[in-house]
């Protein structure tokens, strides 16, 4: 999975409609090897972009679990602290 992407369910505080977006788009450059995309195909990049966000939205608002909410901060140092020890010289 690209690596850019980044869990959104179950936090707190809740994930926002631009994180949805930013990890949509993520999807949709992942797929297409677009960074951007030519003018002839910005339409449909984009297109997909919107289409994808909806679905994620209505699957993030549907999913239910018992779990507490992960910290953001929280999850944040932990995946800092396995970054230094995976890349420390």
């Amino acid at each position: 999975m690209c690596r850019n992407i980044k869990t959104l369910f179950n936090f707190e505080p809740p994930v926002t409609e631009h994180e949805i977006r930013d990890a949509s788009l993520q999807f949709v450059r992942k797929i297409t090897g677009f960074n951007k995309p030519s003018m002839a195909n910005e339409i449909v990049f984009l297109t997909a972009v919107d289409e994808i966000t909806t679905v994620a939205t209505r699957l993030l608002q549907s999913l239910e679990t018992t779990a507490p909410p992960k910290d953001r901060e929280e999850e944040a140092a932990k995946k800092k602290a396995r970054s230094v020890e995976r890349f420390a010289s």
